[in-house]
């Protein structure tokens, strides 16, 4: 029998798909504050003292209705807002597992955009070809995230598709929203609490990225970038992109269907299951930035499907960034002196990535805190699950924000860290066990002659 959470759940789910969109999103957080009712400001309200380091509140205090609420409120928005959102679903502790179900909604499931307006973008984009595919797409989307929705369909030679389409006036809702007092602050504390400067810089790196995943050209490339890289992966598939249906707009893949993580954790996966897709996913992240420069910086468990043989299927690269050879050179050096606990090297590599060293003896400590919590998996060797305690070491490692404010990282570096910390949560909740240490350690090797 289903519980009600369950049945709450299911009803938001079902609302949700029937909804029809008005056009561009509204923007700015303080229409949100203004027009939702009370569980979303409490909502709201007490999310921000959790980001802030202020402990004993969090999402898990309110009631499901309350975040049923919150979810309706921010899958109506899209842009910022939804991401916010969806940031939530996957890093507060907080969260019992009912609050954690609804806000996961968010990761797939929003308000959709009319089927009209997507087929109208798909015969703008494509002409003739985008005609004929709109009529082989199921008109109720399979997902709805914060910058599009993917249709099912056929391409003209028979072959099974995914079609997502951009919503309409997107781009213009996310300048909005940075542009709106409070909205871009709030997401900077969701990604990393910090010193002002630092926020200015990382509000700057998330507009960047945020205004890059609206470009599906730019995605496409990507896509297939990243597809060559793990082409050789036992374990991970990239959906293939077909270029001849996709623009700025518009991206189609090949479908590659699979079970949801909700659905997967569900069933019950036993250890050894755990342990592989832990391992493809840390050397999916992680290991892409090591050896090749390349950061996936989204990993909600929304990105990725889980298929009976083993495979994980990856979706949605709108949001990649490429680092410098010297930028990783520096990144993994600082890793090696934080497992020594060299602070003269911890000092050297920061420099090296643009920050500023640690002054006196407080601020050296605030700086180790910080670290360690962001290295912790793989500070010690041999096999170890990442416990779930550790998706808020980073707010405890950051209550003297304007100590760690000093350090002005840049803000391509917080949007890391940040991402990091969001993987960390997920391989907590996944009860993945691995040797970490050993998996960095090898992503950092020099590659063979």
């Amino acid at each position: 029998m289903a519980s009600e959470d369950d049945e709450a759940a299911a009803r938001l789910l079902a609302q949700l798909q029937a909804a029809e969109g008005e056009g561009a999103p509204p923007s700015g957080l303080r229409r949100l504050v203004r027009s939702a009712g009370t569980g979303a400001r409490a909502a709201l309200s007490l999310a921000g003292a959790r980001l802030q380091g202020r402990s004993g509140v969090g999402l898990g205090t309110l009631s499901p209705q309350a975040i049923e609420e919150l979810v309706r409120s921010l899958g109506g928005l899209k842009g910022v807002a939804m991401k916010v959102g969806q940031i939530f679903s996957y890093v507060d502790g907080t969260l019992p597992p009912e609050a954690r179900q609804l806000l996961a909604l968010l990761q797939t499931q929003s308000q959709p955009s009319p089927f009209a307006t997507v087929a109208a973008t798909l015969e703008a984009d494509l002409g003739e070809a985008g005609r004929a595919l709109a009529r082989t797409l199921d008109p109720r989307p399979i997902a709805v995230a914060s910058i599009g929705q993917v249709h099912r369909g056929r391409s003209d030679d028979g072959s099974e598709v995914a079609v997502k389409v951009r919503h309409p006036g997107i781009e213009a809702a996310i300048r909005s929203d940075f542009r709106a007092a409070g909205l871009g602050p709030l997401f900077a504390r969701a990604i990393m609490p910090s010193g002002a400067e630092s926020v200015r810089q990382l509000i700057a790196e998330a507009e960047a990225r945020f205004l890059e995943e609206c470009d599906y050209r730019a995605e496409a490339r990507w896509q297939a970038e990243i597809g060559a890289l793990v082409g050789g992966h036992p374990t991970l598939v990239v959906p293939a992109v077909r270029p001849a249906l996709s623009s700025e707009r518009v991206l189609t893949t090949a479908w590659e269907p699979g079970r949801s993580f909700e659905e997967l954790l569900a069933g019950a996966p036993p250890q050894q299951r755990r342990d592989q897709i832990g391992e493809a996913l840390f050397t999916f992240y992680i290991g892409t930035l090591y050896r090749h420069g390349v950061f996936h910086a989204d990993p909600h468990p929304g990105n990725y499907a889980f298929r009976d043989d083993g495979r994980i299927v990856l979706y949605d690269f709108g949001c990649v960034r490429r680092f410098e050879p010297e930028v990783v050179r520096a990144f993994i050096r600082l890793g090696a002196a934080v497992r020594r606990d060299d602070a003269p090297a911890v000092a050297a590599a920061l420099v090296e990535l643009g920050a500023r060293p640690p002054g006196g003896e407080d601020e050296r400590q605030a700086v180790r805190s910080l670290l360690r919590a962001f290295f912790a998996p793989m500070l010690l060797p041999g096999p170890r699950p990442i416990p779930a305690s550790g998706e808020w070491q980073l707010a405890d490692a950051l209550k003297d924000k304007r100590t760690v404010g000093k350090l002005a990282l840049p803000g391509r570096l917080l949007f890391l860290f940040r991402i990091r910390f969001g993987l960390y949560a997920v391989l907590a909740r996944l009860g993945a066990v691995c040797d970490w240490q050993a998996l960095e350690l090898g992503f950092a090797a020099p590659a063979p002659a």
